[in-house]
């Protein structure tokens, strides 16, 4: 478990402690950085960098032994209160998960922190310290008041929110789904998520296979507050499989009214069935013709929705020419089973709110989309209780396990993907990146040992080879365990 903090100590922990990270390889795409590099943290930030060579430092020792040559080489370097040997290891910026589904809020109005279930704290032990929540147009809660919540309280990791648009569509007395907003309705929805952007949202979203009532003019009237505050606008699309191709140009249809910068959700759950390569062609020709867009993706051959989710209505084994057997549920007395037509309209009729995985993407697919040059890592990891997708837990180092190490990237592009772009894309000007002046959050891997180990039997396995991540300076997990787990605020 987690060490319990004060809040004296977490403030110590996050700023006064004054540390140096020496000897690793540092990999900082923002500033083509691959070298072995030396860091001082000092108030947060990155203090002062500079290019390996004989150095020295005293203070609190962390890592490997000390010997005599460690010594000399500790000769010249600043002084720290603690030391990171980081001899043999990579030095990269926190990583960045542009697009996961935060944890919920509890009855006692606190963020529900439990450290074996909390997806914050699956993101923590991968190395993401900036989460980004609110996505799909789907907000647990009031994502301002959210705000103000980690903010009050600190959380495992930074926290940044999307307004959702379903979310406050909900608000503005919008129940039905599948029905069209009335114009009352459409200007309560768009009144609330300018709302929501003054007060701290750096962005919309917008579920729209999930809301299917919704249509452009709608979206229209809520991302024209986002394209006035030069906030992005994220969405799940309409459709996918082969109706993924009208579906995209109907988002990317309001980026070029509006002058809105896009971002395109999990695209290997939308193009994933043999139409991945189109898809990006599509993606590319609206990028060339002026329209700002990128996509994410996460690295897995399969999806997690709800299964009463619109995904599922009727239809949608045609759309993914499959049965029932495709189906996986996440929880519930058929946990870790195969549906059948009984059970999945069991589930479906009495638990609408059961997360599953359905095994029916086409890895060649998602190796595309990963390899393409404007496509991020975004793990869109959910949980509820505690189960669900093994993204949530594995996302970010299997990229590296399953694409870097097998050569399908670059270390460079892969840490690039996790970081400086999502910082870009959200314009946060001091996260993903290593340069003097930026978020002190960092993380420390051993390239030869980082792996993923979650899977769907286990979905919550932390992964391997993460010996350090640091938020805004703090020690936040050292080897794998958790050492304070309310070092993260709320990003803005």
């Amino acid at each position: 478990m987690a060490r319990s903090a004060g809040k004296a100590q977490i403030l110590r922990e996050a700023g006064s402690v004054k540390t140096l990270i020496f000897g690793g390889t540092v990999i900082d795409p923002a500033g083509h950085v691959n070298e072995k590099r030396d860091l001082l943290i000092e108030d947060g930030t990155i203090a002062w960098t500079e290019a390996a060579g004989p150095d020295r430092a005293g203070g609190k020792m962390e890592g490997q032994p000390r010997t005599g040559d460690t010594e000399a080489r500790l000769s010249d370097l600043p002084q720290a209160d603690r030391v990171i040997d980081a001899s043999g290891k990579i030095v990269c910026p926190g990583f960045i998960d542009i697009h996961m589904h935060e944890d919920p809020v509890g009855k006692d109005g606190k963020i529900i922190l439990d450290e074996d279930k909390s997806i914050y704290y699956c993101m923590l032990r991968m190395g993401v310290t900036t989460a980004v929540g609110g996505n799909c147009g789907t907000n647990v809660y009031d994502p301002s008041a959210y705000l103000k919540l980690v903010e009050r309280d600190g959380a495992p990791v930074n926290v940044a929110m999307m307004a959702g648009h379903n979310y406050f569509r909900r608000q503005a007395g919008c129940a039905n789904k599948y029905a069209s907003a009335t114009f009352e309705q459409i200007t309560a929805t768009a009144w609330q998520v300018r709302q929501a952007l003054e007060n701290g949202c750096i962005g919309v979203s917008y579920g729209i296979r999930y809301d299917p009532g919704m249509d452009l003019w709608e979206m229209m009237a809520t991302a024209k507050a986002g394209a006035e505050a030069g906030k992005i606008a994220s969405a799940h699309i309409r459709d996918d499989g082969e109706k993924v191709f009208e579906a995209a140009e109907e988002f990317l249809e309001l980026g070029r009214t509006l002058h809105v910068p896009l971002e395109i959700s999990h695209i290997g759950s939308m193009a994933g069935f043999g139409q991945m390569e189109r898809f990006l062609k599509l993606v590319d020709q609206w990028r060339e013709a002026g329209t700002d867009v990128s996509c994410d993706c996460y690295p897995y051959d399969a999806f997690c929705t709800g299964i009463g989710e619109t995904t599922y209505d009727e239809g949608w084994m045609e759309r993914y020419n499959c049965d029932y057997s495709v189906i996986e549920a996440c929880e519930g007395k058929y946990k870790g089973q195969r549906l059948t037509k009984e059970s999945f309209e069991e589930l479906r009729k009495h638990h609408p709110e059961y997360l599953t995985v359905c095994h029916v993407m086409d890895g060649r697919d998602i190796e595309m989309a990963l390899r393409h040059p404007h496509v991020m890592l975004g793990s869109d990891g959910i949980l509820d209780g505690g189960q669900g997708h093994p993204r949530a837990a594995g996302a970010f180092p299997r990229l590296i396990a399953s694409y870097v190490k097998t050569g399908k990237l670059s270390l460079m592009e892969a840490v690039a993907k996790m970081t400086v772009m999502p910082a870009e894309r959200l314009k946060l000007k001091k996260k993903g990146r290593l340069s003097v002046g930026a978020d002190a959050d960092v993380v420390i891997f051993d390239y030869d040992k980082i792996k993923d180990n979650s899977d769907f039997e286990q979905p919550l396995t932390p992964p391997s080879g993460i010996d350090y991540v640091m938020v805004g300076g703090g020690l936040a997990v050292k080897n794998g365990r958790v050492m304070a787990g309310r070092l993260g605020k709320a990003v803005y």
